[in-house]
């Protein structure tokens, strides 16, 4: 099948866009009002963009309390969704009123940060603190909601020493889940991890060896 965007006329029971961009690491953003109310909220549309330094962003379909907060005060935290605390990230996805504090709400616990004022969930085992870089509206063909992408500086890192072995993070022992398409999400195990190491090439750029998966 084909469909153009612009029509969005697919002809399927649901819109299978966030199906085919898949899997989407969730952004648990986590923020502060300038009043002082803290938000949390999984964010679907997230990723890290760089290296060094360390940015990451995320996008948000309107203007909600993560992106309000974040540029009023300057600051935020990403924390990383696993499947412990699937359940708890579901219920900070509720729209609630801009006054609620999701951390109680879903039964977590707002850890301080070190260098940003927005706690972090502690029970989390990664946590990312970031300083407000940006926001970048999205043009519109004035159809739908306006979407916003916030980018951010990472500046500390935590990660539970439990998941550090041989001086590697163990990615797959956290167990993170990843967004699918519609109300669907999947799981990183051990069982699906599979490495390949990038080709070798030679002086003239030609490909001299493509390894294959390593057992």
């Amino acid at each position: 099948m084909f469909y153009e965007t612009a029509d969005n006329r697919h002809g399927l029971k649901r819109d299978p866009w966030k199906a085919l961009v898949v899997p989407r690491p969730i952004g648990w953003i986590s923020s502060i009002s300038k009043d002082g109310v803290c938000n949390l909220a999984p964010y679907s549309f997230f990723n890290a963009v760089s290296a060094n330094p360390h940015y990451v962003l995320f996008g948000s379909g309107g203007r909600k309390d993560s992106v309000r907060n974040i540029e009023e005060t300057g600051e935020f935290v990403c924390s990383l969704a696993t499947w412990e605390l699937r359940y708890h990230m579901n219920t900070t996805s509720a729209t609630v009123p801009p006054g609620v504090d999701e951390f109680p709400l879903a039964g977590l616990t707002a850890a301080p940060s070190r260098l940003v004022r927005p706690p972090r969930v502690k029970e989390s085992p990664v946590a990312l603190e970031c300083k407000y870089w940006k926001t970048v509206a999205l043009p519109t063909d004035g159809k739908g909601e306006d979407h916003y992408v916030v980018f951010g500086r990472v500046v500390g890192i935590h990660i539970d020493d439990r998941f550090i072995k041989d001086g590697l993070v163990d990615t797959t022992a956290m167990r993170p889940i990843a967004r699918l398409g519609y109300m669907d999400y999947s799981l990183v195990t051990p069982e699906t991890l599979f490495t390949i190491f990038r080709p070798k090439v030679d002086e003239e750029g030609n490909i001299i060896d493509v390894p294959k998966a390593a057992e």
